[in-house]
């Protein structure tokens, strides 16, 4: 299931929003971002959903369900679009932004980590900046939903989606397993002042 939406992003300086369109793969919480204008009308609405299954490709295949709300932009030239590549788009009730929870959540995932604390002074900065967070979201952040690990998906992907294959750090919390403690084995504690040939000779094993 895909889930979309929008959200308002405000420049600092004219204080014009610009609207930001994105896709949340809902089984992996991959995220997509094809575009963001300050008038999103419903031809460009429609064609996002183009750019959309361009570059989910083949993976295209595994949708059936594409969760939207009522809004102005979301028309029926939208929902033919991805009826042609066989996903059916489900519109929740009017008034329910509680129906589509899991855009929602993203929206505020990225109010908090991201537009809330930076200032945005136009268009060209807010996509440069949402390409950086795309890529940090899906291939480095730990998603609760996902055993704390990042989403994970192949096939070609949009330029906000270009994230490496093996992350970094796919899992923040620390292993105690891996901590050793800094004794002897006759279990007496190194003092700093002593940390230098007895030291080496301890991690060697020859103490």
């Amino acid at each position: 299931m895909l889930a979309v939406d929008f959200f308002p992003v405000d420049r600092a300086v004219t204080l014009k929003r610009i609207y930001v369109f994105f896709a949340l793969e809902v089984d992996s919480r991959y995220i997509h971002i094809p575009g963001a204008t300050s008038r999103p009308t419903a031809a460009w609405t429609t064609q996002q959903a183009r750019n959309l299954l361009m570059h989910l490709d083949d993976h295209a295949a595994t949708f059936r369900f594409l969760v939207r709300d009522r809004a102005d932009q979301l028309t029926t030239s939208f929902d033919a679009a991805l009826a042609d590549a066989g996903i059916d788009t489900v519109k929740i009730p009017p008034r329910c932004p509680r129906a589509n929870c899991f855009a929602e959540r993203f929206v505020l995932t990225a109010r908090t980590e991201l537009t809330n604390r930076i200032l945005l002074f136009g268009e060209r900065d807010l996509r440069t900046v949402l390409a950086e967070y795309g890529a940090h979201c899906n291939g480095r952040r730990p998603h609760r939903a996902q055993r704390l690990l990042p989403p994970s998906r192949p096939g070609p992907s949009p330029a906000a989606d270009q994230t490496p294959t093996d992350p970094w750090r796919p899992d923040q919390r620390i292993r105690t397993g891996s901590l050793k403690p800094q004794v002897n084995p006759d279990s007496r504690v190194l003092e700093p002042d002593r940390l230098g040939e007895e030291h080496h000779r301890w991690l060697d094993g020859d103490l």
